[in-house]
């Protein structure tokens, strides 16, 4: 693929993206499978980093997608919730370690621990309790 071919594939897939970005987040109406949003992240992410002269801010790959809901109030995690994304092979998730380690340096954290659960497919929440009262 050349540079004008990988240019308009990637500016078609952003496209996509966020349309079905849209649908998923926004509208809670998915016309697509999560396999097929993960197969179009997934090419979109793999030329932006072959190209990276495309990359941009703005694509959904550097960002997250959806707008907040109204109701929420913005709060600061003590610990940042972090996301593997979605990973296809055991060097996706020795990438992840390399930059989860990369940022624990650049921030003097000595040790970095990590936790491991089962992903429920579009929900994410960090609960808080204090003195075993959910706060």
């Amino acid at each position: 693929m050349d540079k004008k071919q990988a240019k308009e594939r990637i500016e078609e897939l952003r496209k996509q993206v966020e349309y079905h970005a849209q649908k998923y987040y926004d509208e809670d109406k998915p016309e697509i499978s999560d396999f097929e949003y993960d197969m179009l992240m997934v090419e979109l992410r793999n030329l932006e980093k072959e190209f990276p002269e495309f990359q941009s801010k703005d694509s959904l790959t550097q960002k997250v997608g959806g707008q907040v809901k109204a109701g929420f109030q913005k709060v600061t995690h003590e610990v940042p919730l972090q996301s593997l994304q979605d990973v296809f092979s055991i060097k996706d998730v020795e990438e992840y370690i390399t930059k989860i380690q990369q940022k624990a340096e650049e921030n003097k954290i000595e040790k970095v621990t990590y936790v491991v659960e089962t992903k429920i497919d579009g929900l994410s929440a960090a609960l808080e309790y204090k003195n075993g009262v959910f706060v």
